[in-house]
């Protein structure tokens, strides 16, 4: 019987399977080629206090990005948290809005996640959370934002 601790850090499936909720290092956009390309050519949609920008790519062009192979760990999603020195100048400030984006990520990736595997195709998702507020948002604002944008870019991958 899974404790309550792991009930926190997992989610339960349809058919009752226990699904980790942890943010592995594939899922962490750190390639600047990815990076470059997501900015450039990537769309973008707006839901204060985040601006999110987000490129699909198939795995043919993904493999094309790279002098070699693409390196192994890169995942079906991959995400960056940007938070803008010219926004929050304090330092402290913008480690703790990464930590509250990334936490309302991790915890509400999974609809995004099921909905990029339903695609035809094997494909990743680069995304990029830029904070565009000036002052500290509360986690309750930021959760609440992040599950809207999130269900709102799954639509549109769905369609």
């Amino acid at each position: 019987m899974p404790t309550e601790e792991m009930e926190i850090t997992a989610e339960r499936t349809p058919k009752g399977m226990l699904r980790r909720l942890t943010l592995r290092k594939g899922e962490k956009l750190r390639h600047r080629t990815l990076v470059d390309t997501l900015f450039s050519e990537g769309e973008t949609m707006y839901d204060f206090p985040f601006r999110l920008s987000y490129r699909l790519i198939s795995r043919e062009e993904l493999e094309n990005s790279f002098r070699t192979a693409p390196p192994t760990p890169i995942d079906s999603l991959q995400m960056l948290i940007t938070v803008p020195k010219k926004k929050r100048r304090r330092a402290i400030d913008r480690v703790l809005m990464r930590r509250r984006i990334r936490e309302a990520y991790r915890l509400n990736r999974l609809p995004l996640l099921d909905a990029v595997a339903a695609l035809p195709g094997n494909c990743t998702l680069c995304m990029a959370f830029i904070y565009i507020h000036d002052k500290n948002a509360d986690y309750s604002l930021i959760e609440r934002k992040m599950k809207a944008l999130l269900k709102k870019l799954a639509d549109k991958l769905i369609k």
